[in-house]
């Protein structure tokens, strides 16, 4: 899997943002763990081979 997009990212953290109780100020670090969790996911994917790594 390429690296998140930045729609990708957006979604995430506007999910995070939602599951937290919309604080306000706080953009930044959703932003972060958004791209966080997505990267981890695709290194976490089994279906990874040679050609994906």
């Amino acid at each position: 899997m390429p690296e998140p997009t930045e729609q990708d990212i957006r979604a995430r953290a506007h999910r995070l943002w939602e599951r937290a109780g919309k604080p306000e100020g706080r953009e930044e670090e959703f932003w972060h763990a958004a791209e966080q969790e997505l990267r981890n996911e695709d290194k976490s994917n089994t279906m990874r081979t040679p050609d994906t790594l």
